[in-house]
């Protein structure tokens, strides 16, 4: 193997490593950065790896593919729905090499609205420029099937290609069909409909097919309790079927949207140092192409200016002529003839949150890389962060974090993990039995158990942390400062409380509690060794409850002991079981002399 080709396994490896377990689309590239393979996963990481694997019964032009390719590029959807209508998209608008079996425009159904009077509403695999309306595609033809079984319940319409213009009804050239006659149809072709109620209807629909359900599901909740209140409770129950089955419609995609749009869709995520930009192509409602970018900052430059530069950039780069941007904030920077939208919900919505996920994937996968190549860069990095976001003097290299467990105030126990470098060093954790405390008070346990891990660590001339971590809040707070304060160490050392309610971060001295960004690094870590204290505390606890439980009547009887009793608890289930039994089921558990002890124990009582 060249060192070229340790270089590309080693890239490639980098790549699959950060993959994320989410539905998506992969596209693998050659040498010339062309795409050669477009395909769609439940599971990316688990989908994408399969390819590298060396199983036997792979075909050879899968392995020649597969030593083609030098990039991966992934793009995250939030279904398995909208990966599979994601890859059609972008199959055909590259044409890869290796995609042989290229599905084309007739590959999944539309939902029409003809173009004519009383327009019917009808599925089709062959969209005509008419002026009718097209929705979709739609990747399942059940849940096409659903959505038009939903408007035909809600909304009687004609089925019949009859052409009911104003003269022909005029006219009365037309008979009223079976389906007026079983209620499916309110029969516009003798006029016992007007245009006006029919287009009313129409209009309804398309905010079904097209997600806006708000209205429609306000009206059937109104003509339901109008029911109620009529005592029709058998017309409610059947409007009430149909509302559920209004709030259950989830077949609208967040890969199509609707068929009208064209517009360029850009996103970004920053932090001090880089920004990533994340570009979607939208053509005809449907994404066909996604790209995401980093852009280094040099002067602190603001979301704005980098996402304006990116966006003149990124068009030029792929040549794009649409008119209209969709982005997620305004924009100072004028673009003269294009249409700058900053949506807020519906289906631009829905796409700006697409192109937001991809590109802090993008970020988070560029962030996994740099761990994998360098994990005290990454770890160094993160320790910066923590100092930055709690205003701390000293990197926090190593942190501990204290935890109470008791059930209604026995067996108060309480937990310390210890973090080293960002991570945990689970040989450090420690256990604590509380000693002075009865019954339930957190706040002299927590008192209780900083003054005796403190004094231990200065006993023994060990290293003290840079950071403490109180899970709790005020109270929990005050009560360990107090311990290092009889401990000479108050000030010396950097002490927060974090409480679960609103993940708030309280100092002391502080009034008011401090709130982090819900998705930063420093909260992440917080969270994750208060959970660690959290979880080893409680495993403690839950080995002196079963303990104590083991600790009861029997163990009182003179010969039986703990092995024996966990035997007959075992066995029986609970004291009232073995109480109950008879002596010689008791006997084949136990034997004959132990039996006699806990039969005789059992008659005095």
């Amino acid at each position: 193997m060249t060192k070229s080709d340790e270089q590309i396994n080693e890239h490639l490896s980098q790549i699959l490593q950060t993959l994320p377990h989410s539905p998506g689309v992969y596209q693998f590239f050659d040498e010339n950065q062309k795409i050669i393979y477009i395909g769609k996963a439940n599971d990316l990481k688990k989908r994408v790896s399969s390819y590298f694997t060396k199983e036997t019964g792979v075909s050879g032009k899968v392995l020649v593919m597969v030593r083609r390719i030098r990039s991966i590029e992934v793009i995250v959807v939030d279904t398995e729905l909208d990966a599979l209508l994601l890859e059609n998209n972008l199959i055909k608008e590259h044409q890869p090499r290796y995609n042989i079996n290229l599905k084309d425009d007739k590959t999944y159904p539309w939902l029409c609205i003809k173009n004519e009077p009383f327009p019917r509403i009808f599925p089709t695999r062959n969209p005509v420029k008419d002026g009718s309306k097209y929705y979709g595609p739609y990747a399942s033809g059940r849940i096409m099937n659903n959505l038009l079984e939903l408007i035909h319940q809600i909304y009687p319409l004609r089925n019949c290609n009859l052409k009911l213009t104003f003269r022909n009804i005029e006219k009365g050239k037309f008979k009223p069909c079976l389906e007026y006659h079983i209620g499916n149809c309110k029969a516009p072709c003798i006029g016992l409909q007007t245009e006006e109620e029919y287009d009313a209807n129409i209009a309804s629909i398309k905010d079904i097919i097209r997600g806006n359900l708000s209205s429609v599901a306000s009206s059937l909740k109104r003509e339901m309790l109008a029911h109620v209140e009529n005592l029709e409770f058998e017309k409610a129950q059947r409007v009430k079927e149909k509302l559920e089955l209004l709030e259950k419609y989830q077949s609208k995609s967040a890969v199509i949207s609707n068929t009208d749009l064209h517009a360029d869709v850009f996103s970004i995520v920053s932090d001090e140092k880089i920004a990533c930009v994340n570009f979607m192509k939208v053509a005809n409602g449907a994404v066909i192409q996604s790209h995401t970018i980093e852009i280094r900052k040099k002067l602190d430059e603001s979301d704005e200016e980098i996402l304006s530069f990116a966006i003149t950039e990124l068009r030029l780069r792929f040549e794009s002529q649409v008119r209209e941007i969709i982005v997620p904030f305004k924009l100072t920077i004028d673009f003269p003839g294009i249409l700058i939208t900053v949506p807020k919900k519906g289906d631009k919505r829905q796409l700006l949150e697409l192109s937001l996920s991809n590109a802090e994937y993008y970020r988070l996968e560029k962030l996994k890389r740099i761990e994998l190549v360098d994990p005290e860069r990454h770890s160094k990095r993160i320790l910066h962060q923590i100092m930055k976001d709690l205003r701390m003097n000293q990197l926090p290299e190593h942190i501990e974090c204290f935890d109470n467990s008791n059930l209604q105030g026995t067996e108060a126990v309480a937990a310390v993990a210890v973090f080293r470098n960002a991570k945990p060093s689970k040989s450090e954790y420690r256990h604590f039995n509380i000693k002075t405390v009865e019954g339930q008070n957190d706040f002299a346990s927590i008192e209780e158990i900083v003054y005796r891990r403190y004094k231990r660590l200065l006993e023994e001339g060990e290293g003290l942390p840079q950071l403490i971590v109180i899970d709790g809040g005020k109270g929990q707070l005050a009560s360990a400062l107090f311990s290092l304060e009889k401990l000479g160490l108050k000030g010396k050392i950097t002490i927060i409380g974090i409480a679960k309610r609103l993940e708030e971060i309280y100092y002391p001295g502080d009034s008011l509690p401090m709130y982090l960004d819900k998705k930063s690094e420093t909260l992440r870590l917080l969270q994750h060794i208060r959970d660690e204290a959290h979880r080893f505390g409680i495993t403690h606890h839950r080995k002196r409850r079963e303990k104590a439980f083991i600790q009861t009547e029997l163990t009182s009887i003179r010969g039986i002991g703990e092995a024996t009793a966990k035997n007959l608890l075992k066995a029986f289930g609970s004291l009232e079981n073995i109480k109950k039994a008879e002596a010689a089921e008791i006997e084949k558990v136990i034997g004959k002399a132990k039996t006699k002890l806990l039969l005789q124990h059992f008659n005095q009582s």
